[in-house]
């Protein structure tokens, strides 16, 4: 009898792990969309809003920036179990990706990088495709396209909010294309990588970055050439970025004429649905304000 039971008792506990594994959505009429980071989620806001059963949600905090060797947190790995379509930016950006398929299939999984033409530095993609107004734009319809694909039943709400959001971004960068034309300062120095397509977009030459990779502080050595190339080349602006610490770009200052300005290459900020547009004019104004 006691043979019996312990058989019972197993039978039970292994249907209880089958349940507990294979849970239901906590609302199986909700769409939910998990993308990587900040400008993935605005540009995927734009997309879908309006659209009650529909439910998007960033994976990283808003204040993460690029995800540099980025590792998720249990916290986010726990967030994946619910998400029916994940959102990525492509091109070697997201590092834990290999954990995204473990959870999602690969098939709901939206490189929104598609199409983009990639920059590269030693074989390695230069994945900030987002810093390009056009870029961005290619990028929006990478996802609406993904999201329609995969949700088809809110096809003609995706269209419209796509058009719509393309709309207004074909209008600034149209705006900034016209104002930034004629500017004839075109060499400049940035903090790190995230503006090679920005720079490509509007006509820009970077002729040093102050740190190749955020935190890696550049050599007594590497200060002074720096420095030398702002002299021979007269060059008048530093840019930096809101998201690290300019300590390196005012060393360099000090010892040469060049001014800081700040530009931001939209990794961070507020959770709205012209948030991107917003710090793009911002970029432009101080474009304006540093090269004029």
């Amino acid at each position: 009898m006691n043979k019996y039971i312990s058989i019972i008792i197993l039978v039970l506990a292994s249907a209880f792990l089958l349940f507990s594994c294979a849970r239901p959505k906590q609302n199986p009429d909700t769409l939910n969309i998990t993308t990587s980071f900040y400008p993935m989620y605005i540009f995927t806001l734009n997309i879908a809003k309006d659209i009650p059963s529909v439910k998007v949600t960033n994976l990283t905090k808003p204040t993460t920036g690029c995800l540099h060797d980025y590792s998720l947190v249990p916290q986010e790995m726990k967030a994946l179990e619910s998400t029916d379509i994940f959102v990525a930016n492509g091109g070697g950006m997201e590092s834990f990706l290999d954990k995204v398929t473990k959870t999602i299939p690969k098939d709901h999984i939206i490189d929104s990088s598609l199409g983009v033409e990639p920059i590269s530095s030693n074989g390695i993609v230069n994945p900030h495709f987002f810093v390009s107004i056009s870029n961005a734009i290619n990028q929006v319809e990478n996802i609406s396209n993904g999201l329609i694909k995969l949700d088809p039943k809110h096809k003609k709400q995706y269209l419209a909010n796509t058009k719509a959001y393309i709309a207004r971004l074909t209008t600034l960068k149209d705006k900034m294309h016209l104002s930034l034309a004629n500017i004839k300062g075109k060499n400049i120095i940035t903090f790190h990588e995230a503006f090679p397509y920005f720079a490509r977009e509007f006509g820009l030459n970077i002729v040093a970055v102050i740190e190749r990779e955020p935190g890696s502080e550049p050599s007594a050595g590497e200060l002074a050439e720096t420095i030398n190339m702002i002299k021979q080349q007269n060059i008048k602006a530093i840019f930096v970025e809101p998201q690290y610490s300019a300590k390196a770009a005012e060393t360099i200052i000090r010892e040469s004429s060049a001014n800081i300005f700040t530009l931001d290459p939209a990794v961070t900020g507020s959770y709205n649905l012209t948030a991107y547009e917003t710090i793009m004019e911002k970029n432009l104004l101080t474009l304006k304000e540093a090269l004029h």
